[in-house]
């Protein structure tokens, strides 16, 4: 039982008055609407320039013409010991970089992101990128196994990496997340400033995990060129062919 507290007289006035002093005024929380969706046709011509440029990739690999190339941008900007030129703080920060698009960081961040989106209230925005990321998964899987590329052993691996090397896993599920993640977050925006903000900022940061992938010599060039090619061709068909299958499952969810 909480203990009664007893006003003595003449105190009366004073306490309403700290309390309202401590009272936090009402606020209402305003959830932003969806301002924007990218046109179905436009995310189909944006897939299929994407995946076109990944089946040429594929072509010259499978064909062994990518080799001199592949040497070429794997030995670029090294020293006689084959490592990277530059101070030891650049290493870590390129290692820092890769790891964004690793399995744990980049699960987290499309977690999270399902999340915000579900507290907006952006139900259908949310459905849609879970399954374009857990869809990517297979997708990913299944080209990995078809190609079966080793990897390159011409310069020494500056970061643990194991499984096949074609198409680049963090290249590929790096641009489909934060792709998709800027897709869905720029509905909330009728400015096209800062649409093209946020899905050009997550472009570049998925580049930047692709390229620290040949930096650390764990993948050739032609792996993460054809990896983010193909996971921003991924973004951008989930988004024209699954957006209506979204829309269907996020009405048929209960509401909260």
């Amino acid at each position: 039982m909480w203990p009664q507290v007893f006003a003595r007289p003449g105190t009366a006035g004073a306490g309403q008055g700290f309390l309202r002093f401590m009272t936090v005024p009402r606020e209402t929380v305003v959830i932003p609407r969806r301002g924007w969706r990218i046109d179905p046709r436009r995310a189909l011509v944006a897939a299929a320039i994407c995946w076109v440029g990944f089946a040429a990739l594929v072509w010259l690999v499978e064909t062994g013409r990518s080799g001199s190339i592949d040497s070429l941008g794997l030995l670029f900007w090294r020293d006689a010991d084959l490592k990277p030129m530059g101070p030891e703080l650049l290493l870590e920060m390129v290692r820092d970089v890769t790891s964004l698009g690793g399995v744990v960081l980049r699960n987290l961040i499309a977690l999270g992101a399902v999340v915000a989106l579900l507290f907006l209230r952006l139900r259908r925005e949310a459905v849609l990128l879970a399954l374009t990321v857990v869809l990517a998964w297979v997708v990913e899987f299944a080209i990995k196994v078809a190609v079966g590329r080793p990897r390159p052993e011409i310069v020494p691996h500056l970061t643990d990496a194991g499984g096949a090397s074609f198409p680049s896993g963090h290249s590929f599920n790096s641009a489909v997340v934060f792709i998709a993640v800027a897709l869905a977050f720029a509905t909330m925006s009728t400015r096209q400033s800062v649409r093209i903000t946020v899905i050009g900022s997550a472009i570049v940061l998925s580049l930047l995990v692709a390229w620290s992938r040949v930096w650390l010599g764990v993948h050739f060039p032609s792996d993460v060129t054809a990896g983010w090619l193909g996971g921003a061709g991924w973004a951008f068909l989930a988004t024209a062919l699954l957006s209506r299958a979204a829309r269907d499952m996020a009405k048929q969810a209960p509401a909260p």
